[in-house]
């Protein structure tokens, strides 16, 4: 296999109503898509980081940046097997995981097609189907989160993630409790906390949450695993986890007890 070229596209999409976390409102994503010409047979990659380094350091540009400049010319003319052997040329490279996971997607979805068979299964896959669940903003008022709960449940979503913010965290769950006492209910703080909060993150443990997912800093192991120490609920770490090497890490210490991929 070889990749003959590769193009970088940006959609400018508006979000049907705005999408607000601890961090910010959105409006608008920009989208880098990568188009991938693999013997002749064209792969696709989206590249998920956002417009703003606020999740992580990556944003649309970085990305651009780091693709057209460094990642093409490592993998431009080089002869591989398959699409798992892309990712240690990327070696040379420190960083830059969504940019490189989008190049290489786009890779993996040309040798499947190559192969003529479903992406899942080429990576190993098993399952037709897989339930879903659904990450709901913070709202303007308790009245429109319920709203949105319903509408998603009604749609179909087994599991509804909220996030959440200090001055709109303890109302909005209570209030999601007490009006859907049965669902699969977590939150998602996005490090908008510092350990010195534990207390008000462990009054939510009344309300039967599956997850807390990263309640403290988004490169901070240690004070996770002081905090999951604290409370029964399980932590869930996402912007802590960049590698296997640190999911490794997040278990072994104790730092969370679900990682969101």
């Amino acid at each position: 296999m070889r990749v003959r070229e590769i193009a970088l596209r940006v959609l400018r999409m508006p979000l049907v109503e705005p999408f607000e976390t601890s961090m910010e409102r959105t409006t608008e994503r920009l989208i880098l898509l990568v188009e991938a010409d693999v013997d002749g047979v064209i792969g696709w990659g989206e590249c998920v980081a956002g417009e703003t380094p606020s999740y992580s350091p990556e944003t649309t540009e970085t990305a651009w940046h780091i693709l057209r400049d460094f990642l093409w010319p490592l993998i431009r003319g080089r002869e591989f097997a398959s699409a798992g052997e892309v990712w240690e040329l990327f070696g040379k490279v420190r960083g830059h995981l969504m940019a490189k996971g989008a190049l290489e997607a786009a890779v993996w979805d040309a040798e499947a097609k190559l192969k003529g068979i479903p992406l899942w299964k080429l990576l190993g896959g098993t399952r037709e189907e897989i339930s879903s669940g659904v990450s709901i903003g913070i709202k303007d008022s308790l009245d429109e989160l319920v709203a949105t709960v319903r509408k998603e449940l009604a749609a179909g979503y087994q599991r509804i993630k909220i996030k959440i913010k200090p001055g709109k965290d303890f109302e909005p769950v209570r209030r999601l409790r007490q009006d859907f006492p049965r669902i699969r209910l977590m939150v998602d703080a996005n490090s908008a906390y510092r350990i010195e909060d534990w207390q008000l993150l462990k009054q939510l443990e009344g309300f039967y949450l599956m997850m807390i997912e990263q309640p403290l800093g988004w490169d901070d192991l240690y004070s996770h695993v002081r905090l999951q120490k604290k409370l029964e609920t399980p932590i869930c770490l996402d912007e802590c986890i960049h590698t296997e090497e640190h999911a490794r890490a997040a278990i072994e210490l104790g730092a969370c007890k679900i990682i969101n991929i």
